[in-house]
């Protein structure tokens, strides 16, 4: 069966875990486990007796002391009962292999971690001290001491510390799992404390405020603070419990804080005003309460503390399996990796290819729909206007005219029909080398192995960026030596139908006779024209053959074969330089590795507690 020491220890262990792992609350990037476990906030304005309560709690002196702001990082004091007899002792969490037994020194341990963290300069930190006190006048309680709420900075602050305190210590008292102790002093009227100002702001209903009257002693004669203690002026959900410190006086002689207690309780004994709730008064009383009810807030939060627990651990496991583990240093591995990140990309290129991601279909729009449409808009009736033909006609038989057919005029037309298809040649190859840089950029993108290594990526977007523009070069040579081929020799067999098809309108002689007419110019016209189209059919159909073999296929085949030659040849130094990876990758690694093992530890120490049913 659970005990009260081991509910409290355990979160204790928990949150000292969550202090060396860094896990303060507040960051939204991970996980916070801090946020989740049952505290106690101690909160009050800088005179409100707040660190006078605390050491009457504990029974000792050991909260520096001063005026203005002392209290500058948060104190997570984890009060462990020890049985009589044994020695008092304080540990640190910082300094985990000393105890301290002089606790004038634990006092000034506080304040110079403070100023390791803080510097001189008054400044505020998040950042908690962890103090751990043993001793047998102790109940089993954790407590969070916070600095006092104060409404001017004093001289070397910055006048935003007034707002940054009062950040911190809302940070702290909003979460649901926060426990207020909202310290007040009896001599001020409870409708100005700071401490009951903001716990009613994050706790309207009084829930979770446990409320503190400190000083009862130093009210005016004949005044007392019944109405508060007794829940009129101010009601919560839990007593009012009424403190009195030791005076200044007391401090200055040291009148230890057994001797404290005691005079505390003849306070309340003796008191005309509180006698009747005595049993209900006191430092004494207050850390029992505390004490229970922490245990049992404890007790009913530990099941959804370990379903939060179990869920961080699936997803952090899942992002370290987004992330990937750290890189092995032998540059074996380190090129069987880059190998590996580079097969990645390249399943993904040839997925757009092939189908299997979308993309590749843009290649084949090139050819369905640009390749046509620039054929369709070619100058050629520009070419081939009866002005046009005239003109080379008459210019290609110089002197001497032509006896049966302008033969050279036109191969002369032709030749100059066709040089125009390589304006529609050179663009195709472009378009699909545009396409195919998206689909490469693209693919590395979507190669989540690779996100984590930018040199990589770019060395990749590099050599593949070379690699295209040498299929582009091989493709553009290829595509216009096709366009020159169709120049270079024509098909004769389509001008062996010209004569007959003179023949057949009656006598050829009228081609000489009638050199000049407009007839005899647009009939070559049109005899060039339907040349030109058949040449432009099998360039529709020849050119995308061309670019396909020498980029697409070529792509497919060996986009990165020139890299894997280069990185064979690399040292291990260069390899990993190769694998440099993001240091905000890094990082954020090394942070959600430090929450899981956070996570896995506080699982293991709350599996290792026999709940009670």
């Amino acid at each position: 069966m659970t005990t009260m020491e081991s509910l409290i220890g355990l979160v204790n262990r928990i949150q000292r875990a969550c202090t060396v792992l860094g896990d303060y609350g507040g960051d939204n990037a991970l996980p916070t486990l801090w946020e989740a476990l049952p505290s106690v906030a101690v909160v009050g304005g800088q005179s409100s007796g707040k660190s006078s309560v605390l050491e009457s709690i504990v029974g000792r002196d050991f909260l520096p002391r001063g005026s203005g702001i002392v209290t500058r990082r948060p104190l997570v004091l984890q009060l462990h009962k020890t049985d009589e007899g044994q020695p008092e002792y304080a540990e640190f969490l910082h300094l985990q292999k000393r105890k301290f037994s002089d606790f004038g020194m634990v006092r000034k341990e506080i304040q110079d971690e403070t100023d390791r963290m803080t510097g001189r300069s008054k400044q505020i930190s998040p950042i908690p001290i962890h103090l751990s006190i043993y001793s047998p006048n102790v109940v089993n309680l954790t407590l969070i001491d916070l600095p006092g709420l104060t409404k001017v900075a004093v001289e070397g602050q910055p006048d935003s510390v007034v707002q940054d305190i009062e950040n911190m210590v809302r940070s702290y008292v909003e979460k649901p799992n926060c426990i207020i102790l909202a310290i007040s002093p009896a001599n001020q009227d409870i409708a100005t404390s700071d401490a009951i100002k903001i716990a009613r702001e994050v706790d309207p209903t009084g829930e979770r405020t446990f409320g503190v009257l400190t000083k009862l002693d130093l009210m005016d004669k004949g005044t007392n603070a019944l109405d508060v203690i007794e829940g009129r002026s101010y009601r919560l959900q839990h007593p009012w419990v009424g403190i009195v410190n030791r005076s200044q006086a007391d401090i200055n002689k040291n009148v230890d804080m057994i001797a404290a207690r005691r005079r505390e309780r003849e306070y309340f004994a003796t008191s005309p005003d509180y006698s009747h709730l005595s049993s209900k008064m006191g430092s004494e009383y207050l850390a029992k309460l505390l004490s229970n009810h922490l245990e049992s807030v404890i007790r009913a939060r530990i099941p959804s503390i370990t379903s939060l627990i179990n869920k961080s651990i699936d997803e952090l496991e899942g992002e370290m399996d987004h992330l990937g583990r750290p890189i092995a240093v032998d540059a074996g591995a380190q090129l069987y990796t880059i190998l590996e990140l580079c097969r990645a990309f390249d399943r993904i290129f040839k997925e757009h290819l092939d189908g299997g991601r979308p993309g590749g279909d843009r290649i084949y729009g090139v050819f369905d729909n640009q390749l046509p449409a620039a054929l369709r808009k070619l100058p050629f009736d520009r070419h081939l206007s009866l002005q046009n033909v005239r003109k080379v006609v008459s210019e290609a038989d110089g002197y001497q005219p032509h006896l049966i057919a302008p033969e050279q005029g036109y191969r002369r037309l032709i030749e100059g029909a066709l040089n125009y298809f390589r304006g529609p040649a050179e663009a195709s190859v472009d378009a699909v080398h545009f396409v195919l840089k998206e689909l490469v950029r693209k693919s590395i993108g979507e190669t989540q192995e690779l996100k984590r290594f930018p040199t990589l990526q770019a060395e990749i977007a590099a050599a593949t960026g070379e690699a295209l523009e040498r299929f582009r070069d091989d493709s553009k040579k290829t595509t216009l030596r096709l366009v020159d081929m169709e120049s270079s020799y024509l098909t004769v067999d389509f001008f062996r139908k010209l004569p007959q098809e003179v023949e057949k309108g009656g006598n050829p002689a009228t081609s000489t006779v009638d050199r000049y007419t407009e007839g005899h110019f647009r009939r070559i016209g049109s005899n060039v024209s339907s040349y030109v189209g058949m040449v432009s059919e099998t360039l529709k159909h020849s050119i995308p053959k061309a670019v396909v073999h020498c980029q697409v296929r070529e792509a497919k085949r060996s986009i990165l074969d020139h890299f894997y030659t280069q990185v064979g040849k690399k040292e291990g130094k260069q390899l990993a330089q190769m694998l440099d990876e993001d240091p905000a990758l890094m990082e954020r690694r090394l942070q959600c590795a430090k929450r899981l093992e956070l996570y896995k530890s506080a699982r293991d120490e709350i599996d290792s507690v026999s709940w009670a049913r």
